[in-house]
């Protein structure tokens, strides 16, 4: 199979906070297009990893590139190539489904016909087209997931990251919302997913996992399920932290 041009590499990636080390000497690589899950329990300190790959917060020491840009020496031109969908909800309640894409693709720096055009894709691709003059509020939790990855990569980035993005929706949404970023990858976007819900990395082209801040494993969910000689990765994320007591 032929290797994928990296966009994603880290080098001995530290974070600490204080006395306290959040990421110990991370390693990895991402490919161009690729469905990478970055997995942990809750506490696994997945989030402080995205924003330093985000650009918005620096490592204490190590080298991370992202979209061909130093995250220490270029947070703003990571930033303006990649999207990002946090764990808490990011859209404005208080406007409507237009308003947002509007308000975010203005940030992006996109020309008003461009926004126009894009979120008249995103919502007849959602068929939410009814909903463009609804307040977010009134919109059940799991479509609102849906509006905002749609905005996350309202811009085309080269990356979007997503930060616990099934948290709180039902299992049929969660699948839904999966069909959306298979959709996004065949097109060439690379999506890094954190999640806990250790399910979500058999969805993923590989996967790595997390515990007391380290990656303690990373391959695809069919290596590491071999590796561990485990049927589900709940088995393989048991194993490891039975292993790191």
């Amino acid at each position: 199979m032929k290797q994928r041009e990296e966009i994603i590499s880290v080098e001995n990636l530290v974070k600490k906070f204080g006395r306290f080390t959040a990421n110990d000497r991370l390693n990895f690589s991402v490919g161009k297009g690729e469905i990478f899950g970055f997995l942990g329990a809750n506490g696994a300190v997945k989030t402080t990893a995205i924003k330093i790959l985000s650009g918005l917060s620096k490592p204490t020491s190590g080298k991370a590139v992202v979209a061909g840009f130093d995250v220490s020496r270029h947070p703003d031109k990571v930033k303006k190539n990649i999207g990002y969908m946090s764990q808490r909800f990011s859209l404005y309640e208080d406007m409507t489904v237009k308003e947002n894409f509007r308000f975010y693709g203005g940030i992006y720096g996109m020309r008003r016909k461009e926004i126009r055009d894009r979120t008249a894709f995103f919502l007849k691709n959602l068929g939410m087209q009814s909903f463009e003059n609804m307040l977010l509020k009134k919109i059940p939790l799991g479509w609102k997931q849906k509006l905002a990855f749609s905005v996350a990569i309202l811009h085309n980035p080269r990356i979007v990251f997503l930060d616990e993005p099934t948290g709180g929706v039902d299992p049929i949404t969660r699948r839904q919302f999966w069909e959306l970023i298979y959709e996004t990858a065949a097109q060439g976007t690379t999506v890094f997913v954190t999640t806990h819900y250790m399910d979500e990395a058999e969805y993923c082209e590989r996967v790595s996992i997390m515990s007391e801040g380290r990656i303690e494993a990373i391959g695809t969910p069919a290596q590491l399920k071999e590796k561990f000689k485990v049927s589900t990765m709940d088995e393989v994320f048991l194993k490891i932290a039975r292993y790191k007591e």
